[in-house]
Order: structure tokens, then sequence, then C-alpha cells
């Protein structure tokens, strides 16, 4: 059933010359991932493409045959199957016109990861994960404020929280040390506040090998 989604994705890699520079970010849900993505973008000029973004306007979108199914899955604080989620990237970055890209919240468990590698991995030049170290007590925190202030996601609410944090170490955890033994990971301590954050993803992106 993931046959359409995925007929405009090959179009895309075997068309690009260069290959596109990936930045992976991953941290447990509220760490500040998309804050930082938001700082990156302005100053380093990487398109952010957010896999739970992707996912979430999928399901709203009108006559999505795949919106009940990632709704249900997301609500239950599992994670989507990587065909959608890989596709839904990999058309983004088609559609972005960009070459420098931050892909945040993905791969998130090892099907992610072996989907992205069968797909995906020979054609992007990855030059790190980007990994967000939070406190768990501070993470859930940020998502019940976040809740509380009208986020729109359905899933920063406690009964969810206990269910993602459940799969982020069950199964996100094992990709960080998977790169961790890659040499790429880059840890970044995100218990502080945003602007102490930003300051050591720059220290990371000014130390970083120039991109394509």
């Amino acid at each position: 059933m993931f046959n359409r989604l995925f007929s405009g994705i090959k179009s895309f890699v075997m068309s690009s010359t260069i290959k596109p520079d990936v930045v992976f970010v991953l941290g447990a849900p509220g760490a500040g991932k998309g804050t930082q993505c938001e700082n990156i973008v302005k100053q380093f000029g990487f398109v952010h493409l957010s896999a739970g973004d992707l996912l979430r306007e999928e399901r709203n979108k009108e006559g999505s045959e795949y919106g009940e199914l990632i709704e249900e899955t997301i609500r239950n604080g599992r994670i989507v199957p990587v065909e959608i989620t890989c596709s839904l990237i990999e058309m983004a970055m088609k559609k972005s016109g960009s070459n420098k890209f931050l892909i945040d919240g993905f791969p998130r468990n090892k099907d992610n990861l072996d989907g992205w590698n069968r797909q995906m991995a020979s054609n992007v030049n990855l030059l790190f994960v980007l990994f967000f170290d939070c406190p768990q007590e501070v993470c859930v925190n940020r998502c019940l404020q976040r809740g509380a202030g009208g986020s729109g996601r359905s899933d920063d609410n406690p009964e969810s929280l206990k269910k993602r944090f459940h799969t982020y170490m069950n199964d996100t955890m094992p990709i960080i040390r998977y790169y961790e033994e890659k040499n790429l990971v880059k840890h970044v301590d995100a218990g502080g506040t945003p602007d102490e954050i930003f300051e050591a993803v720059k220290a990371i992106y000014q130390n970083m090998p120039p991109c394509n």
C-alpha cells in the first residue's frame, strides 16, 4: 500500500548529482529538538524536516488513507511504520529544493534505521547525529506545559507521555548507541535554557566541515 508514496522518492534521489547533507536530530519528547532546529535553520541555513510534523500533516490531510493509522499509532505512543515516515521525509526533501537537511525525530527505532539504510543511506551524506540529552523530569514538565498551552498535539498528556518515554528508552536509545559506535553522535546537554542549549549547538556547527 506504500508504493504510491515511494514513487516520488526515487526520482529525487536519482535526479541529484550531489548527495544532500543530513543531520539526524534525536532526543526524548520535550528535549527541545524543535526549538533548536528553528535556531539552526536561521543561523546555518538548513531545512528542518520534522518526522512528527510530517506525519501529523499527513494525518490531518483530507482524504489521506494513512491518517487514521497515523493518529492511532501516535496516540498510543508507538512508532509509525517506516514505509510511511521515510517516504514523507524524502518527498519533503524533493519539494524543498535544498541540499542541507535537519531530520528531526528520525530514525527512532531499528525498523526506522533499517528502512533508512535500505532506501536512503547510500544517497545522502550523513554529517552526524545531534543528540539532545535531557533528564526525563524536565522533558515531561516541558511537554505538559506545552499541552496546557494549546500545542494541538494529542500526545502531550500524562498517559501518552508514559508510553512515549517507554518507546524512547527501548527503541530510540539503541539507535543512539548504534551511531555512537560509528563516532557520529554529537551530545548536547539539553537541560538548560534554550539560549544555553543553542550555544552548545553553535559550537558543534562552527567546527563542522563545510557542507555541499
